[in-house]
């Protein structure tokens, strides 16, 4: 099929004067805002209750790949239209807004056609399957004035904004560093001796979409696509994009756009399965301002407990960690606390996770000002860049020294301290470090500004992987 915007367009029953028009167009307090929700997996039909129960917004489209799936969400919203292929509800004339909870590989591409076809959307995280596809969001929710709003619904909690206002403050001094954790439990997705066949409720190539059509061998087809390079982004583009832009919320407050510089390793440990993205990683982020590492651990805490792993310094495992000169403060989704340099706690924090984000995002689509929302589609796809960012590194990392490694970031201690986290949670699952495949990746120097890599590491591999190669008719295009 062809996709290029005018064909889409027209296939869709719409013209550039339609999108003008719908773009244009500001809905009143009593306008109903009429939602498509494309991905009905836990994600979707989680994001699809937020937004039934806003008053004034209504589920009137359904859609995923898997009729089976889709059956069942038209249990739920019965008086719903219901189709297997995401085009046909884009182009509907009576969708103001589309909800995209698909597989990763698909984000953008559903994203760009709604934006072309004068919806509104709503993408979850991350939002882009890589850093140049992710742009080409941005560039279309501005060419078309779309309101485009990503899914990391903690930007609509007010927890952040009162640990900015402390940190602010100065109680406990200057921020040195931050410490990120993404500690979680996942188990091994299998490896099958033969190719699993996709089940026959699936039409397969609208999954695929944009996806090379590769053999798979893991034994579940659903969710365990996150741990696949062709389709997801493993675990740091999985809770990654929550965490990092926590950080860059917080820490940064969005000044910071693009790191300086990244470097990142580590493996898939034990497993043995089809999996082609680290279950163990560690993170460097260089900016003008504060330093970030960040580590994520998928194994349990030690061999044989069923527990995750805790981050022993602050005894925690809170997701974010704000090294201060006078103390820190640790938190998750949903709460936190500040302590003094004796571990004395300060002040306590409490969240709702985001609950009104959604809210957030409606708002905007009925004032038509972007200004309005949260988690404006810019910054969120810088958060997800720097996901990306870690995952390009550890994918063209070479054999793993800790000498080399400790060596590749110098001066600065909690470097050194993560890669002993990193050798210590491989001893407590029995992992000897001589034996396994530990990979450490390139250090990159990146333009923030062109969203490309620069000397040394700017390499045709580095350069490849900032984009990835589309299928016949599912291609994002270069101009929007």
């Amino acid at each position: 099929m062809n996709t290029s915007r005018r064909s889409f367009l027209a296939t869709a029953g719409g013209t550039a004067a339609f999108t003008a028009l719908s773009a244009s167009r500001v809905r009143g307090a009593n306008d109903t805002i009429r939602i498509g929700s494309i991905g009905l997996g836990g994600r979707g039909m989680g994001s699809a209750d937020w937004f039934s129960k806003i008053k004034g917004v209504e589920i009137t489209h359904l859609c995923d790949a898997d009729s089976s799936t889709l059956d069942r969400a038209k249990k739920k919203y019965p008086n719903a239209k219901a189709s297997q292929d995401l085009r046909k509800v884009i182009e509907d004339k009576d969708v103001d807004a589309v909800i995209v909870s698909t597989c990763n590989h698909w984000h953008v591409l559903a994203s760009v056609w709604a934006c072309q076809a004068g919806k509104d959307v709503y993408v979850e995280k991350p939002i882009s399957h890589n850093i140049w596809e992710g742009r080409k969001l941005v560039e279309a929710a501005r060419k078309y004035n779309r309101i485009v709003q990503g899914g990391t619904q903690q930007r609509s909690d007010d927890l952040q904004t009162e640990i900015k206002a402390f940190l602010d403050e100065g109680t406990i001094g200057k921020i040195k560093y931050a410490r990120l954790n993404r500690f979680g439990m996942r188990g091994s997705i299998g490896k099958r001796d033969k190719p699993l066949v996709p089940p026959k409720t699936v039409d397969y190539n609208l999954w695929l979409g944009p996806a090379k059509d590769e053999p798979i061998y893991r034994d579940k087809f659903h969710y365990d696509w996150h741990w696949d390079w062709n389709a997801g982004n493993g675990e740091l583009g999985n809770w990654g994009p929550h965490i990092l832009d926590d950080c860059r919320n917080v820490v940064f407050r969005d000044r910071v756009k693009l790191p300086k510089r990244v470097i990142s390793g580590g493996g898939r440990f034990l497993w043995d399965d089809a999996g082609t993205t680290p279950n163990t990683q560690f993170y460097y982020i260089e900016t003008d301002e504060v330093p970030v590492v960040m580590a994520v651990h998928n194994l349990p805490r030690k061999a044989g407990q069923r527990a995750d792993d805790i981050y022993m310094r602050r005894k925690t495992n809170g997701f974010l960690v704000i090294e201060c000169e006078g103390g820190y403060y640790t938190g998750g989704r949903g709460g936190g606390a500040a302590y003094d340099a004796d571990g004395k706690k300060i002040k306590g924090f409490n969240g709702d996770g985001g609950g009104k984000h959604a809210e957030n995002f409606i708002k905007a689509v009925r004032s038509r000002n972007r200004a309005e929302q949260n988690a404006e589609i810019e910054e969120i796809h810088y958060s997800s860049a720097w996901c990306h960012l870690g995952n390009i590194s550890y994918r063209l990392g070479a054999e793993y020294e800790r000498e080399k490694a400790e060596a590749a970031i110098k001066g600065f201690q909690p470097w050194n301290d993560m890669l002993g986290d990193f050798h210590a949670h491989l001893d407590a699952n029995g992992i000897d470090p001589a034996k396994a495949d530990i990979k450490l990746g390139a250090a990159l120097d990146i333009d923030a500004e062109k969203e490309t890599f620069v000397g040394g590491g700017a390499t045709p591999e580095a350069l490849a992987l900032l984009r990835r190669e589309y299928r016949e008719g599912f291609a994002v295009p270069e101009n929007v």
